[in-house]
């Protein structure tokens, strides 16, 4: 019998002799990448703090001590030891487990993450929570080190530091190049300062030289510069210590007893501590290991070769045509700058950052400074083209209004996964940024119907030298071929793919091929004929054929893969009430006010009523 099958929450881990946790460490490991082989999932971060998470749970007592992970993508063997053993199978699936912390999940889950560099703020709330409520329960944060590069990281600790709350903050660090440290001098010095008696002694003697007159303070700042110099001669710790930590580190974290050593120690602290631990990502899996940034993020692969298994074959996909588009159109213009936020191979740029290295960025996490970066290199008369997750633009709002927007900047934000992106759930769902974007001032917001509208779309866009937004889903195309030169598309004009007299679709984006499907089959089932649009712009809108076939035919129907509030079906029903067409029929089909689940970007269009059976069978309905 598997250790792992006998632990069904952190205090059975607890019972277990420690000659056994290198065992269920291995299982851990073999439990993740079984599953992740099935269901795609982060599995090189989540291999990468196998021992730390033992460490973790095996020390302090969730869900009373409060573990807030960052991001999410770390926190499997997490899931795994806090009771969902047995629904770990069903990880980032339709009615599974989530593929992140989720607080409706589980208790052990302290608080609901999917974007990054959030850990240590939301820590320290739990902390204050804490000392305000008078209990005395532990707080660790775990953040990794691409998460450092968000500025909200450094807010958090700013506050956090200045506060001195009893926080333990611990960095994950699995690509900052000081491994070199990791050896036994670093070890010492990090189990000696986190020793009780050396850190009581430290503050002890600050105390008593704090208290001396004159060479007192002179003996402690004396004493302070040698220990920043020491450390900062070994250790990155100075930056930490400046804001106001204990720093210890770095330290080895695939040493269990060093981990558990260390974390025994700082549990007695009260004061702010961060401990730097150096793992590896895809540890114990050499296909992850070797190409870590492959299974950051990977789908279903085979085991025994780390290849990663195909899905829709055939067609480029949207992420793809961005980005040998933006080559294609950065050959003939050298003002245009492709930008992303770490996300360079998510957003199809790989290329070209490649073919034109000078006029590619990469800023980290870091979405609102990007788009501040682009709103200056548009300010100066370039033609900057911010590479994003819809989901993750929604971090950097005000910048797009205040930097961009009221400045009528050129900057153009190519939305990646707009709409229902599958497996990660609710935290990247792109179903907002229609809402959010569509009544800033000066923003031109289109969504094609295919990957050659999106090409035309993208060169239209940055030709326009104002704020644009082009938003496209996740995954394949349709195989539609592709215009060999670039045909610019008339802002505000939607295209008119078919007419019938029974009501109009007005359809955007993904759902324009299922609303001429759906039409097609209500004709066929029962003898409705529609007209079919692709509406193309949400602002401006096309509104002399809107209003057109609105007096001709009384009824609209809406179709679009976003928030039903202030999205596409909205702007119609304004332009209907500002032209007093208030006897217009209209029907909006989008997403509903509530979270939208993890699951297949198929399955969840057909929950939602947004396939072609949903689109006829609501349609059907409105006209009966």
């Amino acid at each position: 019998m598997a250790i792992l099958e006998t632990i069904n929450s952190p205090e059975d881990l607890k019972k277990l002799p420690a000659s056994q946790l290198p065992a269920v460490a291995a299982e851990l490991r073999r439990s993740i990448i079984e599953t992740c082989a099935k269901n795609g999932g982060h599995l090189a971060p989540s291999l990468g703090v196998v021992e730390l998470t033992i460490a973790l749970h095996r020390v302090f007592t969730t869900p009373v001590d409060k573990i807030v992970w960052d991001v999410g993508h770390q926190a499997y063997a997490h899931k795994i030891l806090t009771g969902r053993r047995d629904r770990f199978s069903t990880l980032r699936t339709l009615d599974g487990i989530s593929g992140f912390p989720k607080r409706a999940e589980s208790p052990h889950d302290a608080f609901d993450v999917g974007h990054s560099s959030t850990s240590i703020s939301a820590a320290t709330g739990f902390a204050v929570a804490r000392d305000l409520d008078g209990r005395r329960n532990k707080v660790v944060a775990v953040i990794g080190d691409g998460s450092m590069t968000g500025g909200i990281a450094y807010e958090g600790m700013n506050q956090a530091g200045h506060l001195n709350k009893d926080l333990i903050v611990i960095l994950n660090d699995n690509e900052m190049s000081i491994a070199e440290n990791v050896g036994a001098l670093s070890n010492f010095l990090s189990r000696t300062a986190s020793s009780e008696f050396v850190f009581r002694l430290k503050k002890n003697m600050e105390s008593f030289l704090g208290r001396l007159d004159g060479v007192g303070n002179d003996m402690l700042h004396m004493a302070r510069k040698m220990e920043e110099s020491f450390k900062g001669f070994f250790t990155p710790g100075m930056l930490f210590e400046a804001f106001g930590f204990d720093y210890i580190g770095p330290i080895d974290g695939h040493d269990l007893p060093m981990l558990l050593e260390t974390l025994e120690n700082v549990k007695k602290f009260d004061d702010a501590v961060l401990i730097h631990v150096l793992t590896k990502k895809g540890k114990g899996y050499k296909p992850a290991e070797d190409n870590p940034a492959l299974f950051h993020g990977v789908g279903p692969f085979e085991i025994e070769t780390g290849k990663v298994l195909k899905g829709k074959g055939g067609a480029a996909s949207y992420t793809a045509i961005c980005g040998s588009t933006l080559c294609r159109l950065a050959a003939d213009d050298e003002r245009i700058v492709a930008i992303t936020a770490a996300m360079p191979d998510g957003t199809g740029l790989s290329g070209f950052a490649k073919e034109f290295p000078e006029r590619f960025f990469d800023v980290g996490i870091a979405e609102q400074h990007a788009v501040t970066f682009a709103a200056g290199l548009a300010a100066d008369g370039m033609r900057p083209v911010f590479a994003v997750y819809s989901s993750f633009l929604q971090r950097a709002y005000d910048q797009v209004f205040h930097d961009v927007c009221l400045q009528n900047l050129g900057v153009t934000f190519a939305l990646d996964r707009s709409g229902v992106v599958g497996s990660d759930g609710p935290t990247h769902h792109g179903a907002f940024d229609l809402s959010y974007l569509r009544h800033l001032p000066n923003m031109t917001l289109m969504a094609p119907k295919d990957e050659n509208e999106l090409q035309h779309m993208l060169a239209t866009a940055i030709e326009l030298e104002r704020p644009v937004a082009v938003r496209y889903p996740r995954g394949n195309g349709y195989g539609v071929a592709l215009d060999q030169s670039f045909k610019p598309i008339r802002i505000g004009r939607a295209e008119l793919l078919t007419e019938g007299p029974d009501g109009v679709l007005l359809a955007l984006g993904t759902m324009v091929y299922p609303a001429v499907e759906a039409a097609a089959q209500l004709e066929a089932e029962h003898g409705i004929r529609l007209s079919v649009v692709n509406a193309r712009f949400v602002k401006p809108l096309d509104e002399m054929l809107i209003l057109e076939l609105a007096q001709k035919y009384g009824r609209i129907v809406t179709i679009e893969e976003n928030a039903l509030q202030g999205g596409f079906g909205c702007a119609v029903l304004e332009l209907l009430e500002e032209r007093g067409l208030i006897g217009v029929r209209v029907l909006r089909l989008g997403y509903p006010d509530s979270p939208i689940p993890q699951g297949e970007q198929h399955e969840l269009r057909a929950a939602l009523g947004l396939d072609t059976a949903g689109i006829s069978a609501s349609v059907a309905a409105f006209l009966s």
